[in-house]
């Protein structure tokens, strides 16, 4: 009886360890997986570590879903083979057969994997993939409605998304850095999630809570958590601010720009109130006579623009509110509005006239609501000629002829300020532009001739002969440009043509030379007004008629200063020449006849011709030049004669 019960306790110790061995779910505990950790994309490394070297030649690889096994890769000899499957292009062996590589790994390789040997006997190893992908940026979008303080249960404030992460991420909502947590009819956060097409999770949490008018302000952000391979990860969206909804309790008014305020200006009075949305404005203004508060047109909610600000909409502004949704109305305190003003400027005499040589007051005046003062400027050169409101010309002249300006202005306003322009006139006879021209002009042909006038009365224009055609235009109120064209004929080259211009008080004239081209010959009172292929004389209005104009003088000049230069070159050659001849005669180096000298004579009737006559119609100090330039030549006695004798 011994024997049949030690043989029963062995083969029912080889029934457990057969059961052990044979892994059945429930009735053996399984080792724990080793753990894999990667991310989306890359490869998995999955490593058999059998206990004999020789099993690696010998492998099956798995993968286990709910204990069941699929077989995915073979290796025989040390050489790989991939079963026919989801994994048959992503596996390879990776080294002598020890690991197993998993490419392009997805959230749908998270699984247990498992190697096998059976020879020389049957051994085992699993292994769990844990697969990873940190989320995108989140989003955060805020209610379009907004919330209002009236609300009795939380309204939606922001919505959060977290797009195509692995595994699903976790959200926490955050109000001023602070994070929110439920609360039963404040806060509450809904989170949601969709599961992609490629395995990925969509996060998607909305924040509702109670808010209340402090929170108008408040800056809300969520924040996700996840974990990759190298450790716990976070990322936050931007902070965002919810439009909150609650009544106004104050109203006051406020002026654009800040500052004293002047006409011109572009001012703006706006209503302003501490509550949202804003309520209903009007903009009243008090009646100075009536004293009462009148209603501005404000086509612009809250905001009444005077553009530009003028004197008259000075005077107390108040503006009013109404709220829509409680119908409560509540009103700002008054506020003065002062638009400060120069009225405007006032000469007298309005037209102001003189003789030459009087004298003229100008006086200016205006009105202000702040201290006025006065400044007088010459209007073709800006110059400021006086301050103060009087401005005194003494012994005229027709150069004070002109514009006038008087500007009012107040210091104490920038750019406060109005003027008024006036021109002085004086009487007198007409002024020429010059007193005679020359200009070179051709035979025979047309040529126009202008003369320039102007005076007080306007002078007219008239010419002493007849031509093809003659004009006069107006310049300006005293001014007068006359044209003549004429034949240019032997006549007119001898007399020239000369213009008058007359009025009440008196006339002048002008003489026009005309010079045929091809003539050199130069007087010393001649000036010519252009070159030979000039056809029109323009004569300039800034000399008086009784005088020589500086443009006449200046071509006069030039030609004396060229006839002196050559006078000069003319006798300083002479001299030299003189000198070396003298030189040479007293050395005896000139060869005359046989024995190598001969004087240098003349006839005697012809000895005391040979001079140097220099004859000049210049200015005694033009001549100061030729004296200068020939002083070791004259005897001490001698004064400047026009006669300088090289004979010795």
């Amino acid at each position: 009886m011994g024997l049949p019960r030690l043989v029963c306790a062995f083969v029912l110790a080889l029934c457990y360890c057969g059961r052990r061995a044979s892994g059945v779910p429930g009735e053996a505990e399984q080792p724990t997986p080793e753990l894999v950790e990667v991310e989306v994309g890359s490869t998995a490394l999955l490593r058999c570590p059998l206990d004999a070297p020789g099993n690696l030649s010998h492998v099956d690889w798995f993968v286990v879903h709910k204990e069941k096994r699929t077989p995915i890769f073979h290796v025989r000899q040390g050489q790989g083979q991939s079963e026919p499957g989801e994994y048959q292009h992503r596996l390879s062996l990776q080294g002598p057969g020890t690991a197993l590589a998993v490419a392009q790994v997805g959230p749908h390789d998270e699984r247990v994997f498992l190697c096998q040997s059976r020879r020389p006997r049957s051994q085992e190893h699993r292994i769990q993939l844990r697969v990873y992908k940190a989320p995108e940026e989140p989003t955060i979008q805020i209610s379009s409605k907004g919330i209002s303080v009236y609300s009795q249960e939380p309204q939606e404030v922001a919505t959060c998304m977290g797009r195509n992460g692995y595994p699903l991420p976790q959200v926490v909502w955050y109000k001023n850095r602070q994070a929110l947590k439920e609360e039963k009819n404040r806060i509450h956060i809904q989170s949601s999630q969709i599961v992609e097409s490629n395995g990925l999770y969509t996060l998607q949490s909305i924040l509702k809570a109670q808010l209340v008018k402090e929170d108008k302000d408040a800056q809300f952000y969520c924040e996700l958590s996840y974990r990759l391979p190298s450790g716990n990860h976070m990322k936050e969206s931007r902070e965002v601010t919810v439009p909150v909804f609650y009544p106004a309790e104050r109203v006051w008014l406020e002026v654009e720009p800040v500052g004293m305020l002047k006409e011109g200006d572009h001012v703006e009075i706006r209503c302003l109130t501490d509550g949202n949305p804003a309520p209903h404005f009007t903009i009243s203004k008090k009646n100075p006579n009536t004293k009462e508060m009148e209603e501005q047109e404000t086509p612009d909610n809250g905001i009444l623009v005077l553009d530009p600000a003028q004197k008259q909409h000075s005077g107390d502004y108040q503006c009013q509110s109404l709220d829509l949704e409680d119908m409560t109305s509540l009103s700002s305190e008054t506020q003065e509005l002062l638009v400060n003003y120069v009225s405007d400027v006032e000469v007298s005499p309005a037209v102001p006239e003189g003789q030459e040589g009087s004298s003229l007051t100008l006086t200016c005046k205006a009105e202000s609501n702040q201290d006025l003062e006065f400044q007088w400027l010459r209007e073709k050169t800006g110059q400021v000629l006086q301050e103060g409101s009087t401005l005194q010309l003494l012994d005229l002249k027709r150069e004070a002829e002109g514009g006038y300006r008087c500007m009012a202005y107040v210091p104490s306003v920038p750019g406060l300020n109005r003027t008024q322009l006036v021109n002085v006139v004086i009487f007198g006879p007409p002024w020429m532009a010059v007193r005679e021209k020359r200009v070179w002009v051709k035979e025979d042909t047309v040529q126009n001739l202008t003369c320039e006038a102007s005076g007080h009365p306007r002078p007219v224009i008239s010419w002493n002969v007849k031509g093809m055609e003659s004009k006069q235009e107006e310049l300006d109120p005293q001014r007068v440009l006359g044209t003549l064209s004429v034949l240019v004929t032997p006549e007119l080259l001898e007399t020239g043509v000369q213009c008058t211009a007359s009025n009440s008080l008196g006339r002048n004239t002008t003489t026009i030379f005309l010079t045929q081209v091809g003539l050199t010959t130069l007087t010393p009172d001649s000036s010519t007004a252009a070159g030979p292929s000039t056809s029109t004389v323009s004569l300039s209005p800034h000399a008086r008629a009784n005088s020589t104009s500086p443009e006449k003088k200046l071509p006069e000049q030039e030609s004396k200063g060229v006839v002196i230069v050559a006078v000069i070159v003319c006798i300083l050659v002479l001299a030299l020449l003189g000198a070396v001849l003298y030189f040479f005669y007293k050395k005896g180096k000139l060869p005359c006849g046989r024995s190598g000298k001969q004087e240098i004579t003349m006839p005697p009737s012809r000895k005391s011709e040979f001079v140097v006559e220099v004859k000049s119609d210049k200015l005694p100090e033009e001549m100061g030049l030729l004296q200068g330039s020939t002083a070791d030549k004259r005897a001490p006695g001698d004064q400047g004669e026009k006669y300088i004798d090289v004979r010795h």
